[in-house]
C-alpha cells in the first residue's frame, strides 16, 4: 500500500497532504474521548505492533508495496481517532527512517492507510457489532474479520482513485486498479486473520481494554 515519491503528481500530493493534516488535526482532537491513564499504554502496544507487521511487505507495481495495513486493528482496540493516529506516526517513522513510502507520497498515505482504513475499519465493526458481540469469540472474531478486510481493500481503493487523478503514464489506470485491488483482495485475508487473533486474544484477557467493548458497555448503560 505504500507509495514512493513520483507515483503521483505535485499537486495531488499536496491535495492529500491537506487531506491527511485536517483529518490528523481532527483526530488529536478527537482522541481525548478515547484515552485515560489506564488505556493510554495500550495506544503504544498497538502502534509498536503495527510498525513490525508493516515492516514484512512486498512489491505490487514499481514505487508501490503490499503489506498488512492495521486500521480496523487499532481502531478496535484503541478507537477510531487514537487509532489513526497510531497508524500515522508509524508511517512517519517507517518514511523517515526507513525510506518505506516517500515524503512527498506520506499525506496520501496517511490518508490511504491512517484516515480511510481506520474509518471503514471502525464503521463496519461498530455496523456488526450488534449482531456478533453477543455470539462470544466467534462473534468477535467474525466481526474483526470482515471489518480489516473491508478496511483493507476501501484503502486500495483509494490509492486507485489517488492514481486515476494525478498518477504518472507509466501504469495504465486498469493495470493499476486490477494489480492494487486483486492483491489487497488477498492481502485483507491475511490482515483479517490476523485481525481477528488479536483482537479475541486481547479481549480474553482484558476485555476493559478494548474499545469496542468499552463502548458497547456504555451504550448498554445508556439504553438501560
Amino acid at each position: 500500500m505504500h507509495m514512493s515519491d513520483g507515483i503521483i503528481n505535485a499537486p495531488t500530493s499536496a491535495l492529500f497532504w491537506a487531506v491527511a493534516i485536517t483529518g490528523l488535526a481532527l483526530a488529536v482532537w478527537k482522541s481525548r474521548t478515547e484515552l485515560d491513564d489506564r488505556t493510554a499504554p495500550m495506544a503504544g502496544l498497538v502502534a509498536a505492533f503495527i510498525f513490525a507487521v508493516q515492516m514484512i511487505n512486498f512489491p505490487i507495481l514499481p514505487g508501490v508495496s503490499g503489506h498488512l495495513l492495521g486500521g480496523a486493528l487499532a481502531a478496535i482496540l484503541v478507537g477510531p481517532y487514537t487509532g489513526a493516529l497510531c497508524i500515522a506516526i508509524v508511517l512517519t517513522v517507517q518514511a523517515l527512517l526507513f525510506a518505506d513510502g516517500g515524503l512527498t507520497a506520506l499525506g496520501a498515505n496517511v490518508t490511504n492507510i491512517a484516515l480511510v482504513g481506520t474509518a471503514v475499519g471502525y464503521i463496519v465493526a461498530a455496523t456488526l457489532r450488534p449482531l456478533l458481540i453477543r455470539r462470544g469469540d466467534a462473534g468477535i472474531g467474525i466481526l474483526a474479520f470482515v471489518s480489516a478486510w473491508c478496511a483493507t481493500v476501501v484503502a486500495a481503493s483509494m490509492f486507485v482513485v489517488e492514481y486515476a487523478i494525478g498518477g504518472s503514464a507509466v501504469t495504465a489506470l486498469h493495470t493499476v486498479a486490477a494489480y492494487m485491488l486483486g492483491t489487497h483482495a488477498l492481502i485483507g485475508v491475511g490482515e483479517g486473520i490476523i485481525t481477528a487473533f488479536t483482537v479475541v486474544a486481547v479481549a480474553r484477557a482484558r476485555p476493559d481494554l478494548v474499545y469496542l467493548l468499552r463502548s458497547q458497555r456504555e451504550c448498554t448503560a445508556v439504553t438501560t
